[in-house]
């Protein structure tokens, strides 16, 4: 998995509801990977760009599955940014 994959869709993680019951980390294997604690954090991204995890066309179900799955709401899935300055 690169940087360069195309962002079919962002996934928003609020740490502040996040009880770190592991759910989306088996979901998302690969994307997602589990901290010291077992908080998620997405897999190659710099440390202030991990509440919006991008996701791949092929995750977007799994990332959904997520969503629901997480029992305190603390995943949605976002629009994918598009054509902002500095995005790679």
């Amino acid at each position: 998995m690169t940087g360069e994959r195309r962002e079919a869709a962002r996934l928003h993680l609020d740490w502040t509801r996040c009880e770190a019951r592991g759910a989306c980390l088996e979901l998302l294997e690969g994307t997602l990977v589990g901290d010291e604690d077992g908080f998620p954090l997405a897999v190659g991204r710099p440390p202030g760009q991990r509440t919006d995890v991008p996701i791949a066309r092929e995750e977007v179900a799994a990332a959904r599955e997520a969503v629901g799955a997480c029992p305190r709401l603390a995943l949605q899935l976002l629009r994918p940014r598009r054509g902002r300055a500095g995005d790679a």
